[in-house]
Parts: C-alpha cells; structure tokens; sequence
C-alpha cells in the first residue's frame, strides 16, 4: 500500500510529506491548501498525544523494565487514519462491536452504566435529530436570502431593502391582475435612477444594474472560495461518495467549509450562474453532520459510524432542497451511500422528516407548501401519450450522454492548461457571458427555479403567463369543464413565447457545460431540469396544437373530442425535467419519488417511470457512468464503482505486488528483526503497512502490521520503556522468548498486528477479489499460494488495473 511518502524515524514525521501527491488536491479546489488545517477531524496525536507520552515512565506505577505492551495500554493515534487514506471498514465495525458488547456487559453490573447504555443507544437518534434540525434551518436561510439577492439584481423595495420583490407588493393595494408584480413600493433600478420604469434610457440602466449584481455576486463567491475554503466549491456530491467509500479528506466537511459554502452558494445562485443549490445542500447537510459527530464519543472516534451519519445526511441535503424527504432516503440510498445498513435507512427517514419540518416552519417559500413547484394538473393522462414520453426520455439520455462528455472535456481542459490557474477572471468571464445573453430573454434572465415553475404551470382562465397566450374561444362549448380549459389555437403571445423557449434551451445547454465545475458552489438539478423542462414544454405544446387541429386523426380519434382538455403541456415539462435529470445523473427510483413529491403529481408516475428508464437506457448506451461517477474518475479519487462489472478474466497472480520484474515484497518477521533494522526498512519503502510472517524462509503469513501504528509505538516506547535502543528485539510473539542477560530489553509489538488480514490465493478469479473489496471495504488484501505470502493487493492495484484495462491513464489514480 503505497502512501504520499512520509518521512520515518518518529512518530511527528507522519505529518510532512516528501512527495507532491498531496498537491494534485488542488485541482478540485483552486488553490494551494494548508492540509494541516483538519478543523474536520482533529488528528488523534494533536495534543493528547504529547501530552500521554510525555509523562515518566514510573508516574504509571510502574517500573521502569516493564515492556509496554499496546494491547494492554492503548495509545492516543493508534488505528487513526493519516489524510487521503482509506479506512479499514472491517477494524471499525469490529472496534464498534467491542465497545457495544462492553458497554452491554458493564450495564448489567449497575444503575449508572445502565443509563450509560441507554444514552449509547440513544446517542445515534438524538444526532440525527440536530442534524435535521440545523439543515433544515440553514437551508431555510439559504432561500430566503437567495430569493432576496435575485431580487436585488432588477430593483429595490422603497419600504424596506430587505424585503424581496414579492414580500414587497404582499401588503400593497394598488396591484392589478395584469400586473400583479408591479406596484409602488417597488422600483426597478431605471425607474429609480431615470425616474420612468418605461423608455429606452430605463431599459439599459436596468441591464447595466443586472450584469453590475451578477459580476458583483460572482465575484463575492469566487473569491472566497478561494481565500478561505478552497473545498466550498463544486457540487460535492462526487468527493461525499468517495468519503461515504472509506476515503478522507480533512477538512472537507468541516466548519469552515460549512460557513463558506453556505455564504458562496447564496451569492452563486443569485448571480444568475447557470447552476442550483440542491448539490451543495447535500454537502453543507453532511457538514452539519461530521461537525455534530464530535459532540457523540460514539461517532467521533469510529469512522465507519461516522459515514452511516453521512449517509443520513445526504438523504437530509436532498430532502431540504426539494421539499422531498423520501425521495432524499431513497437518493441517499442509490446514488451517493457505499454502506447503508437498516438502522441508517430509518434514521435517514428520521433526519429527513425533521430537516422537511423545520423547513416548512421557516416557509422560506411564503406559499405553506413544502414542495418546490406544486402541480395541479386538471386532465388525466392518455395512453398513446406514452409515444412522446418515451422521446422525452430519448431526448434526455442523449442530452445526458452529450453533457457528461462535453463537461469533463472542458474540465480537462481547465486541469490541463493556464485557465485552471485563474479561477477568479473563469467565473467573472463566464458570469458577465451569462449575464450578457440572459437578461433580453425574460425565461433565461428569471431564476432556474422560477423557470422551471413557469413551464410546469398549467394555464388557466386568469393566467396572464406569455406561455398561455391562446387564442380565446369562440363559443362557450370550447370553455373546457370545471377549471380546465379546452385546448385552443396558439395565439401570437404564444409563439413569441416559443421562440425565446428555443433560444433558452441552446443557450442552456451551452452554459451549463461550461459553468458546472467552476470555483464555486455550483450543483446540477436545477439546470438539467430546466432544460428537460424547456424541451418538454415546446414538445406539449406541439403535441397540443397536434390534437387541436386533427381531432379526427387516429390517434387522437376515441378520446379527444373537440371542446375537451385533451393535451397537458405541463405535464410534458415535469416528464422532460426527469427525462434530461436522469440522463446526466442516471438516477431511477429516487429520481421519480423526488420528482412527484417535488410537484405533488402522483397519478403522473407512470410516464416519470417511462421517460426516466428511457432516458437512463439511451444515455448508458454511450457510457455508463453518470456526471458524478465521471467527475470522481477525473479528480482520480480511489472509488470502487459498485455498479460497474468487471468483465475481465484476470487472477489475483496478474494483480499484486510485487510483479516479477520487482524486488521481493518487504516484510517484518514476527521474531529476529531489531528496531533499528525495522526502522531502516520503513525509511527504505513508501508503504502504509507490512505483513508479518514467521520468518523469511517459509514465509508462513502471522498478520498485518500499519505503518502508522508501528511508528506510533516504537516512539512511545523510546519515550516511556527504559533502555529501548536499535538493537533491541521487535516481537510480534505471543510470548516473549529467553533473552541474553546483558542485552536491551525487547520490544513487544503484538498488540497492533491484525492477526486476521483478508487473504485470497493467487488463483482467485479478480471479478471475486473485487466484489470482497466492494462488499466489505478493504484496503488491502494478502495473496498466498498454499499458505505461504506471495504478495498484496491494494484498492489502488484494482483501480489502476481497471484503468489499464479500459485504456485510461493508471497514474490518474492520484491518492491511496
């Protein structure tokens, strides 16, 4: 197991690495970091550490001859993890397993241990209940303030500049039905400085004032991104799968992350970005959730614990952001969890249904509904309208396919060349660009979510919406029944209407590409829905006029009569939204919970269904990694897809070091070796761990020894067992052999060797190897051939042979 390089001797060198793979980190974040700011998980050796060893040895009571033996005395930092590692999933559970039956066992013995255990028990709910808590507050926070700042870019409230354009007119009784956004209290920047809200002069202040917020905005996020929290920017969701894998990443979901995130994705959605919040909520929930895990012993010091919290946290982002707290389980559950036992799917369901209530008490909406663009559809749905479904759905996975490519080709390019190295001026250029274009348009100057609402809306007699600018009818039996109108002929409104949807699409689908992996918060629902939306809606009201003017067609013959609401083009909106959703992400059972929970549609699921494995099928056809997957592989984050099948008939023999061209593999003996000898060899190798054999000549497998657990030990023994010096014996027995009387007293190590390490022979087919290292998380695995070590395999190994095998890069697997 190779790591960055760290230089040996004590235990204090784990902290400086000699090699630059470390470094290649920045390319997700913009800026050179300070990776000994680990505010997210304080490295167990800070100050305890010291402090432990510092003590004398005979203040322990006792003498100074005893061998420490870390079995019986554990020591702060041993089973810690250094940066950019992966966890042990098989040690943590099984450390977990410990302290559970020990407490059990202790509460039977009395009252106090009893409550103890009760608490334990309880530990787990009462955290996700603060952790609903928190993010449903923030996220709350973060609309409110974003819908203020949206508002900001086209006027003022004169009765209070806090107050956003609709929370000003609320109270205003001089609105008219035409104009119901318009009324006296509120002013758009022309009308403010020219005195006219009408004229060419206005209309140019008012363009002017839009692309002065959006740079202004932009400009804000960027640069402190940059300054303070250079892991704020992006979606999030590719590193918290990677995370929620086993991998870490300090300081990624810590406080400073929170509080920048939080700031920037307010500033980057008002800018006008084409990009949304409800990636980035996903990351500020989990967030919340690592921060609040230092409160509970129980979650701070096991690490696979702490990712079932963060498996719950997402499923909170996801339900915070859409008003959607199935559909946020069953996301967590698909699309970002590596690990997602029962317990953590009812305490997701927990988590999700307090951050869901906390929003609705905050009703950052102002309308007392939790979904985000509630529909209310008023004429069912046809079977042979399952025809244009499907091409939604074609639509969308070639939308998704043609996304993914384009938008990690120009990540490449921004890695690969100087326009990586000024993030400030890309998302300055790209704002100004997106201002530029989007402000004559009024559905590309309006916000991705006000978009979008607009598409799903259905018209009714008293809409004013262009998009509802029919023709009216002609005699009364064309008026549709109850609410619903009939369909009509396209009014002049309503091509207008038309044509600039069109426009908005290209222009979507061309920023979007570029904007999505930019230095700021930046997540992807908002605009991929707003595309798919676009395109549905032109298709509904195509399939619209379709039915009007060939009533007798044979398609449409039997079910829709003149005078009837035949065609529902928002409905074909909401189904294009999911369609283009989940060709980029490839989600398919969360994507349509989220989708009828996001508009209250229920009875609309089965076109959901239609459009959403249609689009999922068209888009595998070209690859079958979504955005996320792709985004991990170009970061070269160490991920072991679990929906990728490994098809390749190689072995184990084929795979693990060393090769037959390399040196023999590096071990410890469990008896023979002195400390200085060990030392030597652990300054000679770049490895995080060693197997411990009986002795070189039968190379019998005893266990696995960490690197950073063997270095903790002997400097603790240099420090507290008197007369440890190179020459003095390591063992790694179970007992301690005769010594020569005038020799230095041995060293006993047993106590950190894994006396159950993963084995498999070298005829193990690599398909099995792989779904060992999927299904129970292991960092390594040892090959023997009839009980003797021939070599190791890393989850680095596996990925680079992957890589080698689809023709990529195996270097690009940047960490270990």
């Amino acid at each position: 197991m190779e790591t960055a390089g760290y230089r040996t001797g004590s235990f204090e060198a784990l902290h400086h690495s000699s090699d630059d793979d470390d470094d290649d980190m920045v390319d997700i974040a913009g800026g050179t970091l300070d990776f000994s700011n680990s505010d997210d998980v304080p490295p167990l050796s800070s100050g305890v550490y010291e402090e432990y060893v510092a003590q004398p040895a005979d203040m322990n009571g006792s003498s100074p001859t005893k061998l420490v033996d870390p079995l019986e005395d554990p020591l702060p930092g041993l089973g810690t993890y250094e940066d950019f590692n992966t966890i042990d999933w098989v040690r943590e559970k099984s450390k977990d397993r410990d302290r559970h039956r020990e407490i059990t066992n202790k509460s039977r013995q009395s009252t106090v241990a009893l409550l103890h255990s009760v608490s334990d028990a309880f530990s787990g709910w009462l955290l996700m209940l603060l952790v609903g808590l928190m993010s449903g507050a923030l996220a709350g926070g973060i609309d409110i303030a974003a819908h203020w700042l949206t508002d900001m870019k086209d006027g003022v409230c004169l009765i209070g500049f806090w107050f956003n354009h609709e929370h000003c007119c609320w109270t205003s009784n001089e609105t008219t039905f035409q104009e119901r956004d318009r009324c006296p209290q509120w002013q758009s920047w022309g009308e403010l400085i020219t005195g006219t809200p009408h004229g060419a002069f206005a209309y140019i202040m008012n363009y002017m004032m839009y692309i002065f917020w959006a740079l202004l905005f932009s400009f804000l996020a960027v640069t402190l991104v940059r300054a303070f929290a250079p892991y704020a920017c992006g979606s999030g969701i590719p590193e918290i799968k990677t995370i929620l894998s086993g991998f870490i990443i300090r300081g990624y979901l810590g406080k400073w992350t929170l509080i920048i995130k939080t700031i920037t994705l307010v500033l980057a959605v008002s800018s006008g970005l084409s990009l949304g919040k409800e990636g980035p909520l996903v990351h500020v929930a989990c967030c919340c959730a690592n921060i609040l895990c230092h409160l509970f012993t129980k979650y701070r010091k096991n690490e696979a614990k702490r990712r079932e919290v963060l498996s719950a946290a997402a499923a909170v982002g996801v339900s915070v952001a859409f008003g959607a707290p199935i559909g946020g389980v069953l996301f967590s559950l698909e699309e970002v969890s590596y690990y997602f036992p029962l317990k953590t799917l009812w305490r997701s369901f927990f988590a999700a249904l307090v951050a869901a209530f906390t929003l609705r008490s905050i009703n950052p909406f102002g309308n007392s509904r939790l979904v985000l663009f509630y529909v209310e559809f008023h004429a069912p749905w046809h079977l042979v309208e399952l025809a244009p479904f499907i091409l939604l759905g074609i639509f969308g996975g070639l939308w998704g396919a043609l996304f993914i490519r384009a938008n990690i080709a120009w990540c490449r390019i921004r890695k690969s060349t100087r326009l990586g190295h000024y993030p400030v001026i890309e998302v300055l250029v790209v704002a100004a660009l997106t201002a530029l274009i989007a402000y004559p348009n009024s559905y590309t100057r309006m916000s991705g979510a006000e978009l979008i609402s607009e598409l799903f809306n259905d018209c009714s007699l008293l809409d004013s919406s262009q998009l509802c600018g029919y023709k009216q009818p002609t005699n009364t039996s064309e008026t549709g029944v109850g609410n619903s109108l009939a369909d009509r002929p396209a009014g002049e409104g309503l091509y207008t209407a038309l044509w600039q949807l069109a426009l908005a699409l290209i222009f979507k689908m061309l920023i979007t590409v570029i904007t999505f992996g930019m230095k700021v918060p930046s997540g992807l629902f908002i605009p991929s829905m707003a595309v798919g939306a676009i395109a549905g809606r032109l298709l509904g009201v195509g399939m619209e006029q379709l039915a009007y003017y060939n009533h007798d067609a044979i398609i449409f013959k039997g079910w829709c009569s003149p005078g009837q609401d035949c065609i529902t083009p928002g409905l074909y909106a909401m189904v294009g939204a999911a369609a283009c959703l989940g060709g980029v992400t490839r989600m398919t059972v969360s994507l349509v919970v989220i989708m009828f929970e996001l508009t209250g549609g229920l009875e609309y699921i089965v076109p959901l269904m239609a459009a959403t494995m249609t689009s999922k099928w068209v888009a595998d056809a070209f690859g079958r990694e979504g955005i996320y997957e792709a985004h991990i592989r170009l970061n070269g984050y160490p991920f072991l897809e679990p929906k990728e099948e490994f098809e390749h008939s190689s072995l184990a023999v084929d795979v693990m070091r060393p090769r037959r061209s390399d040196p023999a593999l590096a071990v410890l003996t469990q008896e023979g070796m002195t400390v200085g000898e060990v030392e030597t060899l652990v300054e000679g190798t770049r490895y995080s761990g060693f197997p411990v054999v009986v002795s070189k000549e039968s190379q019998r497998l005893v266990g696995f020894v960490l690197r950073r657990d063997l270095l903790i030990s002997i400097d603790n023994a240099r420090k507290r067992q008197e007369g440890v010096v190179s020459a003095s014996q390591l063992l790694f027995t179970e007992h301690t052999p005769p010594q020569p009387a005038d020799g230095p007293p041995p060293l006993r190590l047993r106590g950190i060797v894994d006396l159950s390490p993963f084995t498999v022979t070298d005829h193990t087919p690599m398909d099995i190897t792989v779904d060992i290292f999927r299904k129970l998380g292991l960092r390594q695995c040892l090959v023997t051939h009839n009980g003797r070590l021939l070599g190791i395999i890393t989850k680095k190994d596996i990925l680079k042979h992957m890589a080698q095998i689809a023709n990529r890069d195996p270097d690009s697997i940047l960490f270990n």
